[in-house]
């Protein structure tokens, strides 16, 4: 018996000392680019046991909460700070990761194809458009089986960088959007039902035929969702993939700090709700070793991680973007010292 209990305590032991010697990382925040978060994190832990991240998709609301609250190590959202939340987290960095497509999704088993114009989409979400066959729908799809039935509507309930996106590119192409609900993480809607996260929106429009939704494009492709041909700012037709999403920023000029909207870029290939994501950390890190682990991981899901984002559907960024932000990654500091500034 006695023996037992030692063997049994060494174990313990053990196992508690190879948990402690377990670097945990916290973070939280967008549901958007959760699908290859949760790849790279997994793929950094293979390379580097000692270190784990962990990470809550909770929506890009809760994410900025959390990080400005400092109850997380670092946050994720698909919307941009506002000076006025950046002004509670003072030293804040966006750090853009990949970009990806905003796609409008729906339910309707006879339609494999369907088209929507910016008036049409805003009116559906609007409220004021309310059957399939409206006339506003079946102009642009005169072969289309459209049913007498009504569109049910469904959005995020969560405050979300998705619907940031979403509401952003609404705002941009119709002045009633903009002067009602407006554009933000979360917005009044006019209509419809509401599912938390892209798994929420999802779940919602695979159950309910007639549903027609926004989520990110991986989560489309992988519940083999149809998604909606949209006309762009040039009037072209143009479907989501990762070709017209780098499109759409190809012309766009980057600031310093990487706030930046392409949603309705210019471009006859560009997708017109497209938009990047980003990564909040702060510039001065407050523990030495998870602040050097941190800024060691950005490295490399700058570099070697960017090459596992078309696989997972979204869009690597411009190789102009990467030497941008490795030089900002070289501010990122421990205790007054830059952690990667002998990187080059």
């Amino acid at each position: 018996m006695k023996k037992l209990t030692l063997i049994a305590g060494l174990t313990l032991a053990l196992s508690s000392a190879a948990f402690a010697d377990k670097l945990l990382i916290n973070g939280a925040g967008a549901t958007f680019p959760f699908p290859i978060y949760s790849k790279w994190f997994s793929e950094y832990n293979k390379l580097h046991p000692d270190i784990q991240i962990n990470y809550q998709s909770i929506g890009s609301g809760g994410g900025i909460k959390q990080i400005t609250e400092k109850t997380v190590d670092f946050g994720a959202s698909d919307a941009p700070m506002s000076d006025a939340e950046l002004t509670k987290a003072p030293g804040l960095l966006h750090i853009p990761t990949v970009m990806g497509a905003v796609v409008v999704v729906y339910n309707l088993p006879a339609v494999p194809q369907l088209r929507l114009t910016p008036e049409a989409l805003a009116g559906i979400f609007l409220g004021k458009i309310t059957s399939w066959n409206d006339p506003a729908i079946a102009k642009e799809n005169p072969k289309a089986k459209l049913p007498d039935s009504a569109i049910s509507v469904v959005h995020r309930s969560d405050g979300s960088g998705t619907t940031s996106v979403f509401t952003d590119y609404l705002a941009k192409v119709s002045p009633e959007w903009k002067a009602g609900p407006g554009a933000g993480k979360s917005v009044n809607w006019p209509a419809g039902l509401g599912g938390k996260g892209n798994e929420g929106v999802t779940g919602t429009v695979k159950q309910t035929e007639g549903g027609l939704g926004y989520l990110e494009l991986a989560y489309a492709n992988q519940n083999k969702l149809p998604m909606v041909e949209l006309k762009n700012h040039d009037g072209q037709w143009v479907k989501p993939s990762l070709e017209s999403v780098s499109a759409a920023a190809a012309k766009a000029e980057i600031p310093a700090d990487y706030r930046v909207s392409i949603t309705d870029a210019p471009g006859k290939d560009a997708y017109p709700i497209s938009g990047f994501t980003w990564l909040l950390v702060y510039q001065e890190q407050a523990d030495a070793q998870k602040g050097e682990a941190m800024a060691r991981f950005l490295w490399w899901a700058e570099h070697d991680g960017q090459k596992q984002a078309a696989a997972l559907d979204y869009a690597p960024l411009p190789h102009a973007l990467l030497k941008k932000v490795e030089k900002t990654l070289e501010t990122i500091t421990v205790q007054g010292k830059a952690v990667l500034a002998a990187r080059k």
